[in-house]
């Protein structure tokens, strides 16, 4: 994962990149034995980087941080959640296409 354009966070610094992040924010919550969360992970890279100017891609390993999972009651992984402007937009548990992902994408961005 070194030439992405996800960053990685963890329970330390969420709350800070929620607040200071200005562009529409996508946070994965994941861990190493999730199956569906390493399906999910290359289509997250190609939308880091088709949309990197809209948007940043942020995730977060629940097994190495478990404190800010259960702040916005995820019990499923993979979860992303969409920010903006400090504010939750919407929750997502389980694995999305890439169209799928997309659709949400462009539906937001439009209204963002």
């Amino acid at each position: 994962m070194n030439n992405t354009k996800i960053i990685t966070i963890n329970d330390n610094n969420f709350e800070k990149l929620i607040t200071q992040e200005k562009k529409l924010l996508i946070i994965d919550f994941w861990a190493e034995w999730c199956n569906p969360c390493k399906i999910l992970s290359p289509i997250l890279e190609e939308i880091a980087v088709e949309y990197q100017d809209k948007l940043t891609i942020a995730k977060i390993n629940i097994d190495q941080n478990p404190n800010t999972a259960p702040k916005y009651s995820i019990r499923g992984i993979p979860a992303l959640l969409f920010f903006k402007d400090s504010n939750l937009l919407m929750t997502k548990i389980g694995s999305l296409s890439k169209v799928q992902l997309k659709e949400i994408l462009d539906k937001h961005l439009i209204v963002s």
